[in-house]
This record gives structure tokens, sequence and C-alpha cells, in this order.
């Protein structure tokens, strides 16, 4: 297992190093420079690409970028906030977007096995048929349509929960967005865990199970939920990373200052630095992620041997 470990973390790194020597190359070939400012002369843009070291050939100015980043540097904001460090920006606003995916991963996660397995035992029954039809509309409704529904409801009408994010009412900012994003993660979950489950329990080892004595909750937690929860951790890692890295529409609606909003205004200002330190995020979380998702396919499932590690 070890082994394994080492071998995926070294070509996680080399993989990060790929993804950014590609950013940084669609992005020199991005119409329009970051300095669009009609009142610059030609010669103050000439200034300003020699101060950042943009007038450099291009292998040069990733290499710079690449020691810079391994550093821990992100650079400066050249747009956005001018000189201000990309760090500085992002630190800001990414704990905000992590904790409203992360709510609502927690969430949906939670609802989703619950509906999925009450689905599963109470199969071809009125809670099935429920809990089909939660999931079907939990795939099939975007979240912004949910978000303006909460809004109306709980915000405006019922004046439960703050309408826009704010610092006054910290808590109950997050309750809106994070049920809104979650109705997504909530459906695929309980899709699959119902689907899983009808299959584990019909299977041979159920019926060995219960010939030893085992019935009950202890026998669905026990041995039907935990075959059922491989499949399930795939489906939902790509969604942690999705949820935990802010959902722009999400974002504009509840007027949250997270990074999907940053991310926008880069691209469109051709913040340069600000995009590639973004994406790098959301590169080196999904591959986290993924990482720790291989981890655990061994720790629910022994029968699973992870190359390399089978004698670790």
């Amino acid at each position: 297992m070890r082994k394994y470990i080492l071998k995926r973390i070294i070509i996680s790194f080399f993989t990060m190093i790929a993804i950014t020597l590609v950013l940084f190359l669609l992005l020199q070939f991005m119409p329009g420079s970051p300095f669009n400012d009609e009142k610059l002369s030609e010669e103050q843009k000439a200034l300003l690409y020699a101060k950042y070291g943009l007038d450099k050939p291009v292998v040069i100015q990733f290499l710079r970028y690449l020691g810079s980043l391994l550093r821990g540097d992100f650079g400066v904001s050249y747009n956005i906030s001018k000189n201000t460090p990309i760090l500085s920006l992002i630190s800001q606003r990414l704990p905000i977007s992590i904790k409203v995916g992360f709510y609502s991963v927690f969430i949906g996660t939670l609802a989703g096995l619950a509906l999925g397995i009450v689905a599963a035992i109470k199969h071809n029954t009125i809670w099935d048929t429920a809990a089909t039809v939660i999931s079907v509309l939990g795939v099939s409704i975007p979240s912004y349509v949910f978000a303006l529904a909460l809004s109306y409801q709980f915000g405006f009408k019922w004046r439960l929960f703050p309408m826009l994010f704010t610092s006054t009412q910290l808590a109950k900012s997050y309750v809106l967005p994070s049920v809104s994003l979650c109705m997504f993660t909530l459906a695929s979950i309980a899709r699959f865990t119902r689907t899983e489950m009808l299959e584990a329990l019909g299977s041979d080892y159920m019926q060995l199970a219960e010939s030893k004595g085992i019935s009950g909750w202890r026998l669905i937690t026990r041995h039907a939920l935990r075959n059922t929860l491989i499949p399930i951790i795939t489906v939902l890692a790509p969604l942690v990373v999705d949820l935990m890295t802010g959902s722009l529409v999400i974002e504009k609606i509840f007027a949250i200052p997270g990074v999907g909003s940053l991310l926008v205004t880069a691209i469109q200002s051709n913040d340069y630095n600000v995009v590639i330190s973004l994406s790098f995020i959301y590169s080196a979380m999904y591959i986290v992620i993924m990482l720790v998702v291989d981890i655990l396919y061994g720790i629910i499932d022994p029968r699973i041997r992870l190359q390399g590690g089978s004698n670790d």
C-alpha cells in the first residue's frame, strides 16, 4: 500500500506540472492581454510587460512561474486587484466556497443514503416510488431553480433565512445555498444506493449472513451497505470537487463572495495569474480526492488489492 501511494503521489506531481503547462500555453493564445485599458499607450504597456516579465519568451515565463509555484508563490493579480498577491485573494474566498460545498456534500450524502436505503428495503411500495420521484426531480431540475424557490419561500416570504449572503448572519447564510446545491448529490446518491442495495439484498452472501442469524439493521449496515459504498464513492468523488470549488450560479443568486465569481472575472479581464492559480487548485483538489478514493476502496473492501501494494 505504501509503495502504491508513493507512486500515485509522484504521478500526481508530474500530472500537475503537465496541467499547469497546458493552462499556461492556452492562456498565451487567448486574444487580448491583461492590460487592455485604452488609456494606456504602447510605451506604457511595454513597461508593464517588462515589469511582470511578460516580454520574455514563453518558455522562460513558464519556468519562472513554475519555480514560484513550487515555492507557494502564485504571483500577483494584474487587473482584479492590481499587485495584490493571489494567495491573499484566494484565501479570502476559497474557505467560503469550501464551506458551502462541504455542507452540500454532507447533507446530500446523508439524505441520499437514507433515501436509497429506504427505497431498496421498501421495494415496490409507495416509499420506493416517492424516493424515485425525488431522485428524478433532483437530477432533472437545475440547482438555480431550487435556489430561487428556496430564496423566495424561506427568505422572502417566511424570512427564516437571509436571501443574500451576509456576515451578520453567517450561519444562516450557508443554509439556502447548501440545500440548493445538495439536491443533485442527494438524487445521484439515492439512485445508486437503491440500485446497489437491491443487488446486494438479493445476493448469495446476504442469504448466508441471514442463515447465520444476522438480521435487521445490522444486516443492512454491516453487509449490504458496505458493499454498496464503492460505486457510491466513485460517483461522489467528482461531485465533491465540483461543489467545494464553488458554483457560479448559486454564488450569483445568493451574492456569495466565493471563488466561482473570481474565476469568471479573471477570465473576462485576462488576469492570467488568477486563472492559472484557481485552475491549479481545482486540479490539485481533484487529484487528491481521487487518490483518497483509491485508498478508501482497499479499506472498505479488503478483497481489492491496489496495484503494487498488495504485499505492503
